[in-house]
């Protein structure tokens, strides 16, 4: 038999496979299992009410979100139809050809720190659901969770030798290619924020950025990307969601290779670090 068409069975067969363990295990990424753990503020729209007798949330602020009004938001052909098929196609490729990178980072993490190579983590995705983010762990397992990098005091204690390579690369993110696939995240669409980051979501309901899916990067990821500001950032990632097609992804996806080497954006001590810093 012709090997490529050996090569072909065996890719069609593959995909067959990843869709049906796809379906299996998307509702339960987005918590359609447990009810309690799903976002009441699900498809409306929220505005961020001030606080200080509540607790200081994932941003940094005391306060909480309060629904204004449900969302309006109505999915072009290119985001509902083309977007998707080129976010099965691309995550698909890199789920195949990454996975001997995928082997080799799993084994430098255990071995390093033994423990679960994957960490996962409650995100805010598409008109506000709840899904399970899925990194490579370069962080030890006494890390306080669902805590933002930027709020940990002294974050290097906590950060692996393994962990310190595959972040200054941008390699951690790696795993979010199966959250493509499964249709939890896009590969171009605003980064997905902590559950508990209530500002940076009401600050992106202003300009529409949490009605399309999330993704592995973004506008505002190569504009700045950790020095940003939240406002800044929310609007960058407005502008997005306001110029979304394929000519926006496709520099989106150019502008985000450099990435992979090192990437100087990085802050450990996050959002508004770099801005701080200098004019301290």
């Amino acid at each position: 038999m012709n090997p490529w068409l050996v090569a072909l069975i065996v890719m069609i067969g593959l995909f067959l496979v990843l869709n049906i363990i796809a379906m299996i295990k998307r509702p339960r990424s987005r918590y359609r299992d447990k009810p309690e753990e799903q976002n009441p503020m699900e498809g409306k729209m929220v505005r961020f009410v001030p606080d200080e007798n509540e607790k200081v949330n994932a941003d940094g602020v005391r306060g909480h979100l309060e629904a204004v009004g449900p969302s309006s938001h109505k999915a072009g052909i290119y985001e509902k139809i083309i977007k998707r098929i080129l976010d099965l196609v691309l995550s698909f490729g890199g789920l195949v050809l990454l996975s001997p990178l995928f082997l080799v980072l799993s084994l430098w993490i255990v071995i390093d720190d033994p423990g679960p190579v994957l960490f996962k983590q409650k995100r805010t995705g598409k008109d506000k659901q709840y899904f399970s983010l899925h990194k490579f762990r370069s962080m030890k397992l006494s890390t306080p969770h669902n805590v933002p990098t930027h709020m940990l005091e002294n974050p290097e204690q906590y950060i692996t030798k393994s962990g310190r390579f595959i972040r200054a690369h941008s390699l951690d993110e790696l795993p979010q290619i199966w959250d493509i696939f499964i249709g939890n995240m896009s590969v171009i669409g605003p980064r997905p924020g902590l559950w508990n980051q209530d500002l940076l979501t009401a600050e992106r309901d202003k300009w529409g950025a949490n009605d399309i899916r999330p993704g592995l990067t973004g506008w505002a990821q190569i504009n700045g990307r950790d020095e940003l500001e939240i406002p800044v950032k929310a609007k960058l990632d407005g502008e997005y969601t306001k110029n979304l097609g394929l000519k926006m992804d496709i520099k989106c996806f150019l502008g985000s290779l450099h990435v992979f080497g090192r990437d100087k954006s990085i802050v450990e001590g996050g959002t508004g670090k770099i801005h701080k810093r200098v004019n301290k």
